[in-house]
């Protein structure tokens, strides 16, 4: 049996919703002390926010996953890249995040389109983040050459 493998991340507020401010920070520490607020989130103000960085990682995640199954596949990828779009909607009295929109353009030699979008359809399902997201997780994928 293997062990869980366990990642942690912090958050630390002060002050009111509106004029008040928050630091984010990584165990890694690639990210420490990267500011998030009220104004990064719906003001398009400086600093963070947590649909940015929920999209962050599940374009990072979605990447790998992809990189894996091409791997697999016999397929060495010269090129992923992912950009991902969090939609956050007013629900009620509160808000939520209702969509992911993955959208992928990737140089792989050697592989048909058909078999790129399976295989990547595959690793969306596959990643660790899409399965833990309740949102409408959907993917465009462009292959180039």
């Amino acid at each position: 049996m293997t062990t869980a493998i366990k990642k942690k991340a912090s958050a630390v507020w002060t002050g009111d919703i509106k004029n008040g401010g928050g630091l984010i920070s990584t165990e890694t520490g690639v990210l420490r002390d990267a500011p998030y607020g009220f104004k990064a989130r719906f003001e398009n103000g400086p600093g963070t926010n947590p649909e940015e960085l929920l999209g962050a990682a599940h374009a990072g995640c979605f990447t790998m996953a992809l990189s894996l199954a091409l791997t697999q596949a016999g397929f060495v990828p010269q090129r992923l890249e992912t950009q991902a779009e969090v939609t956050l909607d007013k629900l009620g009295d509160g808000y939520a995040v209702t969509a992911v929109h993955l959208v992928l353009t990737a140089q792989v030699p050697g592989i048909d389109a058909e078999r790129f979008e399976s295989i990547a359809t595959t690793a969306k399902a596959g990643c660790p983040i899409s399965k833990v997201l309740n949102a409408k997780i959907s993917l465009q994928c462009t292959l180039s050459s």
